[in-house]
């Protein structure tokens, strides 16, 4: 393939085939190259237990070929068939309050059911005897979105074998849990139960008497699930050797921590459903992180809609010009494809409302078709210009699932505070600098980077704390935050001042700490300016650092709310409480102004990739900036001069190639 891949999820199984005429000649004249087929077709293809039939799926793919396009062929076994559950009711999940479900709806089996495990591998095993062979099929696709934790039997008796590898002996198990608490001690493997609502928790499951529990859990449940995708991916390597496996990830999903999916899948895939559309940050930020999984390699944009969603109390439409707009956003932040959900408006079911490229009506001439087109000619001038390339960073922000799970299941200090939005508020002030930025696990190399940013890295697990004084001491500059470095692997608080390992680097301790209601703001003071400061305000002693900031209101008035600290060469930076924007983007823009790493296009989104620079224009007004190099304009071929007046009219793109 010379150039990203255009197209999404086709279901022509669930229309007659005189229908797909239409389709293809649509599909020409949108610039459609690749077809994601079979995604959920396990009741199509095994309608009984000992019946496989392949009639529809063999029409679909050979139509597909005969017309030149590409297919994304998936296992279809993100929804197991009704029969199956007939069968086998142990094959449906049981849910946190201990209720065994029935078929229905999606994310609905056991992912530790051997009778799940056995037949959704020999689906994926005789798919790929049947196909392997096929050039067209390009990538597989295993499952869809997976999810969907389970608290049953089969699960219960899955977890405790995973303790006994992860820990060895109950003595360590009990340790790391710290079961002298409530005389919770263990004495025998199978008195250990799935923490549920049922056992451990209450009001939820956030509420947990014991977080070392209920973190391995989750620990389990995502390497569970892991386990699917590798059983199918297995069974498709007994016939292909060498064409990509995937499954399309959710972004930052918190039930799976995708890092540790990393090393089993061919590429990074993702399905892009922004919360509104007034934020592009957050898809930057989404785009990043999955950037990020695989150290930096090229993603698919596996899933987006062309106009709506379907999903929500509300569902925005894609103002003109925004479609164009966010799939470019995808393309400069590393994605090799530009997908859609879906292709043609399914006419029935939860969906039916969902945003496609061909409406109901099968027109041509809809707004949504037109831009679809208009974007599918562009990305066939573009060619391969930007395919395969790398965006290069020298800032990295931490994400970390585990501090993420182990802060949001914690009894205080605050159960106001989100992981996540912590790590975007600080991921948007790089953003809005126009700095690039990795996102990426706490294991990846730092050597890169000459900013390393910890937002609440509530875990310190390995040597990381090391690194991190490594980052500094060569003259880099690590930035951290409140409820940062509190517990260990285990979730165990270190016996130590706060912030534990990282207190060296930081240059305090923590003395204590003040949780508020959100409405409580205690200004924090810059000097030249005030932010505000919400939800935890930890009391910092410095120990060597310089107060940066102070609070200005209750009895630690005057004490340091932020600090730096000279490390080696470099600097420490600690926030000691949860900055409004303006706040976070007064330290963020300190700390790139030291390395020199603002971007020189003020007021758009500027990203690097390979030798593409692309400027998009979110905003509803017409911007203008300067070129800072000669270049070529990739869409229109214009020449661009460095020092050139360049304007972007509102929601533009403009891809400068040296």
């Amino acid at each position: 393939m010379t150039k990203l891949r255009y197209g999404g999820d086709y279901n022509p199984e669930q229309w007659p085939e005189q229908v797909w005429d239409d389709d293809y000649r649509l599909f020409e004249a949108a610039g459609i190259d690749t077809l994601t087929v079979g995604v959920f077709t396990w009741a199509l293809t095994q309608p009984a237990a000992d019946t496989y039939d392949f009639t529809v799926l063999d029409r679909i793919v050979e139509r597909a070929a005969a017309e030149g396009r590409s297919v994304v062929l998936a296992t279809g076994t993100g929804a197991h068939p009704a029969w199956l559950a007939r069968a086998h009711p142990e094959v449906t999940r049981v849910d946190f309050e201990g209720r065994r479900h029935r078929f229905g709806q999606r994310h609905n089996s056991c992912p530790s059911s051997p009778v799940f495990r056995r037949l959704s591998t020999e689906m994926a095993r005789r798919l790929a005897q049947r196909y392997a062979r096929n050039p067209a099929i390009v990538v597989w696709h295993v499952g869809n979105e997976f999810g969907g934790a389970c608290y049953c039997e089969h699960c219960a008796a899955a977890f405790r074998l995973w303790l006994r590898d992860r820990y060895g002996s109950l003595d360590r198990l009990n340790e790391a849990w710290y079961t002298t608490f409530w005389s919770h001690t263990f004495t025998a493997w199978d008195e250990i139960e799935p923490p549920s609502a049922l056992t451990e928790h209450w009001h939820g499951p956030d509420h947990t008497a014991f977080q070392g529990i209920t973190l391995d859990y989750l620990r389990f449940m995502s390497e569970a699930m892991l386990a699917n995708f590798r059983d199918e991916k297995a069974a498709i390597r007994e016939s292909d050797p060498g064409t990509p496996v995937t499954t399309n990830f959710m972004g930052a999903y918190r039930p799976i921590d995708y890092h540790r999916w990393a090393a089993d899948l061919d590429l990074v895939a993702w399905d892009c459903y922004p919360p509104d559309d007034e934020h592009p940050e957050w898809m930057a930020f989404t785009h990043d992180l999955m950037r990020g999984i695989k150290g930096g390699r090229p993603f698919w944009l596996m899933e987006q809609t062309p106009s709506v969603t379907a999903s929500r109390d509300v569902n925005p439409l894609k103002r003109p010009g925004v479609l164009r707009l966010w799939s470019w956003q995808a393309v400069a932040h590393g994605a090799d494809a530009v997908l859609f959900f879906q292709m043609r408006a399914g006419r029935g079911a939860c969906e039916k409302y969902h945003g496609a490229v061909i409406g109901h009506s099968g027109r041509d001439d809809t707004r949504v078709f037109r831009e679809v087109a208009a974007l599918g000619a562009e990305l066939a001038r573009a060619g391969d210009a930007v395919l395969g390339g790398r965006t290069p960073a020298r800032v990295a922000i931490l994400f970390d699932w585990d501090s993420w799970w182990a802060l949001e299941i914690s009894d205080g200090p605050s159960r106001l505070v989100r992981y996540q939005e912590v790590v975007r508020a600080y991921h948007r002030a790089v953003w809005a600098a126009g700095a690039s930025v990795d996102v990426v696990p706490v294991t990846a190399d730092l050597a890169p980077y000459d900013v390393v940013i910890a937002p609440v890295l509530h875990m310190v697990k390995g040597d990381l704390a090391g690194r991190l004084e490594d980052v500094a001491r060569r003259g880099g500059t690590v930035l951290t935050t409140f409820l940062s470095g509190r517990v260990d692997e285990d979730d165990n608080a270190f016996l130590a001042d706060v912030p534990g390992p990282l207190g060296d680097l930081m240059g305090i301790r923590v003395d204590e700490w003040d949780a508020r209601p959100a409405e409580v703001v205690n200004p924090v003071d810059f000097g030249d300016l005030t932010a505000a400061g919400r939800l935890v305000f930890e009391i910092v002693i410095p120990r060597g650092a310089e107060v940066v900031a102070t609070y200005r209101n209750d009895f630690y008035a005057g004490t340091p709310a932020v600090t730096r600290n000279a490390f080696g060469a470099g600097e420490g930076w600690y926030v000691a409480t949860a900055l409004d924007q303006d706040g976070v983007d007064r330290v963020v823009g300190r700390v790139l102004d030291r390395h020199g790493l603002r971007g020189p296009y003020p007021g758009v989104e500027a990203v690097q990739r390979g030798r593409a620079t692309f400027l998009l224009n979110h905003g509803a007004e017409p911007v203008s900036v300067t070129a800072h190099a000669d270049a070529s304009e990739l869409l229109t071929g214009v020449s661009v001069r460095r020092g050139d007046p360049l304007l972007l009219a509102p929601r533009d793109v403009l891809i400068l190639v040296q």
